[in-house]
């Protein structure tokens, strides 16, 4: 059964790539939703069955580390799978989002092939 994606990051350009690359990857994917920053990935969240997230650490408003603060805090969205894609330097940020519960990370600049790698066992 495809899973629908939520790809969350500030940068529209970015979204856009994902959406390429997830296409490529050839897995089970169903609707792929965007959201800008944390607060619309979780307006997304309550309206969407949302199967996967792949998420920005740095963003405006809300960024990915409080949104898996969020989602790790609420039953529903608890076990929703989170893939950090972040140019975070500081490998602080990066042990933080994997403390809290991603499922991992990838460091921009990604290659379709660093994407599906990361998304196969979880999809």
């Amino acid at each position: 059964m495809p899973l629908d994606v939520l790809v969350v990051d500030d940068s529209a350009a970015i979204r856009k790539i994902l959406q390429r690359v997830l296409a490529q990857t050839e897995l089970p994917l169903g609707t792929i939703l965007e959201a800008g920053d944390g607060l619309e990935a979780i307006e997304r969240l309550k309206a969407n069955n949302v199967g996967l997230v792949l998420s920005d650490i740095n963003m405006p408003n809300m960024d990915g580390i409080e949104l898996l603060t969020q989602m790790r805090a609420n039953p529903m969205w608890k076990s929703i799978p989170v893939v950090m894609i972040t140019t975070e330097g500081s490998q602080q940020k990066v042990l933080e989002a994997v403390d809290l519960g991603a499922a991992g990370y990838v460091r921009k600049p990604f290659t379709a092939d660093q994407i599906k790698e990361k998304l196969v066992g979880l999809v």
